[in-house]
């Protein structure tokens, strides 16, 4: 009901007046709290609807993988994705819903409360207050004695006052009063027939939507149908071969006891069992014959590991494209076990304690195999023959061979770990680093006795520089600490070349110049870290040379590593490196080290020869080692040519990607760090020179230092040149013992062949390099081993890492006794 209040009525302040006015205030203060509750409700109602919205959208999410997951299947893709999509946009509609109730009802209700009802409450409170001093006015005034003329006056005046005051602000009370009662009919109709609108558009969208959906609902309720009647004739089809399937199985285990009863001899055994009508069905049921995909057979087989313990591992092998492959889990590259079957023979093994074994014999290695049973064995067996037989009549074909490149024979030690290194560690590591003048203050902030460094750039860092530092990525910057990590020898000397004097020279050559304030100890981090970024990231103190600079630089790098050649080449013969210590109980003899895969088959008795492994009969301590046989040259294989003759050539431009090619050979760690720092790309590739890159023409230099430096800066360490040689191709020619044992270390695949078929190991072998040929077969041994052991085995074998550590530390420390080969020549006798 609608209260209104009489202008003319107020004026007279009567009963009624005052009877209306209460009755007004106690509507407009219910008014306000069922205003409130409502609101309250809305925005319940409005948060519920929004984790509604949220489940809904998970819910969706839901059919959506569950449609990616059946992309096979086109039918339950298809609806699937339909359905998702209609659904989220009924969670749209929902959404625009509840905006539109926010808008209506929560915004306006609250609008309408705090905006009239409070205007209204303020004119009340002046109404109050002026009927109070109206009231008290009319006091005064009746209670003026007669004879107090002045009193009198005084009450009357002021009586008149507040009657003039009071008819003033009961109007505008009045006023407030008649249109809040107007206000509110259209406020609350307004709000809550915007919200019903709001409700009718979402159910004619969500109407729409669901109209359009129908046929196809209709259509999947039709093929429903029949996939039920599908679905129950697949379920007795299937129920059916398990039924035949189970009674062959039972069958099998019957006569599999009846054979081993009667027929105890194992040759008499294998060919009945060879004629038996079973023994083809249970061959089909394990084995698949598939020429389309060039697969002639698989299975899983044991393999013997080549290491010293001679475990068995069963892993699934099939004979594919020429080739004897196995592989550990389905998912995994298969790892080539015979590379061409052309050159292999395949034989019973009846001279070991194992039942059903066979051997398949390459000229580089041998393969000992376990079958499940003598069938199974036999039929590898022919499967081997047969593939040897096509091959020999395939051989002018072009077969396609297996991806090698991501076989897990890379024959290393992994490039992160640094398991048991005899390596500096602590105070003596940050003694000699500290030692390079420069390096006792932090290289970007000054702080004094600096406690860590970075390994890539060869400076020291304090700690908060060295944060900044390793928060740039290792791209930029390899943080170590120097007294808490371990430090390899040829790590610890690369720090020694360079130092933060060197690098400051080259990253800081035009900081003066541009003005710019070098932070010192005790700045704020963001000081340090944003001139840090510009240093090394933006390389914006950089100088950058003039093309005539470039040109000389180059051209005097060259003649250098010309005068480091021709200086090297009258340096009188050394005397025979030591052979590194073995810890007691190491047992490194030609039974250790020799494995399944280093043998040499004799293609006229199938006897095999095993390549020496001991180097020399010098020791590192006290004691005597058997000096090794010479090595034997297989005739087989062709000698690798001899390596080009370094000769300058003038280069169609000069860029820093030539400077650091020969500032690499020249040993010139400074220069090499200039030319990174210039933009130089760190696997830079000389097309004049047969593709070769910097860590090629670091090994033709013979620095140690200079490879490591060039691999801690992401050099690729089995890029290969224009003959498909990598760094360890011609380490291994040049005979640099420490050059092999270093990138073993980190990761050069020993099995890439040359455009001659050659590895390095053949290499090795042809220039009878007993240390380099010890090294690659260890490398080979110990990941055969790891292997083996599965995927969560450690570093290896111990007697490997012991001579790794050997040879690093010789390389390091002592390299003249490495280097007792002369340069590979593949004339020699």
């Amino acid at each position: 009901m609608k209260i209104t209040v009489d202008f003319e009525e107020c004026l007279k302040d009567s009963p009624r007046f005052r009877a209306t006015i209460e009755e007004v205030e106690g509507d407009v203060c219910e008014l306000e709290s069922k205003l409130d509750k409502l609101v309250k409700l809305c925005i319940g109602m409005i948060d519920a609807g929004k984790a509604y919205n949220a489940a809904n959208k998970q819910f969706v999410n839901g059919i959506r993988e569950l449609a990616q997951q059946s992309t096979k299947d086109e039918v339950i893709e298809s609806s699937l994705t339909k359905f998702a999509e209609s659904l989220q946009e009924m969670i749209n509609y929902h959404t625009i819903l509840f905006d539109q109730a926010q808008r209506s009802i929560k915004t306006q209700l609250q609008t309408f409360v705090k905006d009239d009802i409070r205007k209204f409450k303020e004119a009340k409170k002046q109404f109050d207050k002026v009927s109070e001093e109206k009231e008290a006015a009319l006091i005064k005034n009746a209670q003026a004695p007669r004879n107090k003329q002045h009193e009198v006056e005084e009450a009357t005046n002021i009586l008149t006052a507040t009657r003039k005051c009071f008819r003033h602000i009961v109007l505008d009370y009045v006023l407030q009063i008649n249109v809040l009662q107007s206000k509110r009919r259209s406020e609350i109709l307004k709000s809550m027939l915007s919200f019903m609108y709001a409700h009718l558009t979402f159910f004619h969208q969500g109407y729409d939507l669901f109209s359009e959906l129908q046929p196809l609902m209709k259509q999947l309720g039709g093929q429903l149908d029949q996939l039920v009647v599908d679905a129950a004739k697949e379920k007795r089809d299937m129920e059916q071969k398990h039924s035949t399937i189970q009674q062959k199985s039972v069958k099998a285990a019957l006569q599999e006891v009846s054979e081993q009863d009667i027929i105890p001899d194992c040759r008499d055994f294998c060919a009945w069992r060879s004629t038996s009508d079973f023994s083809n069905d249970d061959t089909k049921l394990e084995y698949n014959v598939d020429a389309d995909n060039g697969i002639a057979m698989e299975g899983y087989l044991f393999k013997r590991a080549s290491n010293a313990f001679k475990t068995w591992n069963r892993r699934w092998f099939s004979i594919q494209n020429n080739q004897l492959v196995y592989q550990k889990k389905f998912k995994d590259n298969p790892t080539v076990v015979v590379e061409d079957l052309r050159l292999c023979t395949v034989k019973h093994c009846e001279d070991i304690e194992r039942r059903f074994c066979f051997e398949v014999v390459s000229p580089t290695k041998s393969c000992m195999m376990q079958a499940d049973s003598e069938k199974l064995r036999q039929a590898w067996i022919k499967a081997v023959q047969n593939s040897i037989a096509t091959a020999f009549r395939n051989k002018g074909d072009d077969g396609e061979k297996l991806d090698r490149k991501s076989s897990t024979s890379t024959g290393s030690l992994d490039s992160g770990g640094e398991p048991k290194e005899r390596s500096l560690k602590g105070e003596s590591a940050l003694q000699k680093v500290l030692a390079i003048p420069g390096n006792t203050c932090c290289c970007d902030c000054g702080q004094p006795d600096p406690r860590w460094a970075s390994i890539n750039l060869g400076i020291t860092l304090c700690i908060q520089c060295s944060g900044i530092h390793r928060s740039l990525g290792v791209h930029f910057s390899k943080v170590r600490s120097l007294t808490l990590d371990t430090w390899e020898p040829e790590l610890l000397k690369l720090m020694c070349e360079l130092g933060n004097g060197v690098i400051n020279q080259i990253y800081e050559a035009r900081r003066e110049e541009l003005g710019a304030r070098k932070p010192q100890p005790g700045d704020p981090r963001h000081e340090v870290e944003a001139y840090i970024k510009a240093k090394y990231v933006d390389r914006r103190f950089v100088r950058r040379p003039s093309d005539e600079e470039l040109r000389n630089k180059v051209v005097s790098l060259s003649k250098q590593e010309k005068r480091l050649s021709s200086s090297s080449e009258h340096l009188p013969p050394r005397p025979p490196p030591p052979t590194p210590k073995l810890r007691p109980g190491s047992n490194v003899s030609g039974q250790s080290v020799k494995s399944a895969d280093s043998g040499i088959q004799n293609s006229a008795d199938g006897s095999r020869e095993m390549l020496a492994t001991t180097p020399s009969n010098n020791s590192l301590a006290d004691g005597d080692v058997a000096e090794s046989p010479p090595m034997p040259m297989p005739a087989t294989l062709p000698p690798p040519s001899p390596c080009k003759e370094m000769v300058f050539y003038e280069p169609k431009e000069y860029s820093p990607g030539l400077q650091l090619y020969w500032a690499s050979c020249a040993r010139s760690l400074p220069d090499m760090a200039e030319a990174l720092a210039h933009g130089a790309e760190v696997n830079w590739v000389n097309t004049d020179e047969d593709k070769r890159t910097p860590l090629i023409m670091a090994v033709q230099g013979g620095s140690l230092v200079t490879c490591e430096f060039l691999l801690q800066n992401a050099a690729n360490v089995n890029q290969q040149d224009a003959q498909g040689r990598g760094p360890l191709h011609h380490a291994t020619m040049l005979g640099h013992t420490g050059q092999v044992c270093l990138f073993l270390k980190r990761g050069a695949n020993q099995n890439a062949a040359d455009i001659d078929e050659k590895t390095p190991l053949t290499i090795a072998v042809e220039a009878a390099n007993a240390d380099i040929v010890t090294l690659l077969r260890l490398a080979k041994m110990n990941e055969e081993m790891r292997e083996a052991e599965g995927p969560y085995s450690q570093s290896g074998d111990e007697t490997y890492q012991d001579i790794f550590q050997d040879f690093t530390q010789m390389a390091s420390n002592d390299p003249d006794k490495l280097n007792r080969y002369q340069q590979y020549d593949p004339q020699r006798p």
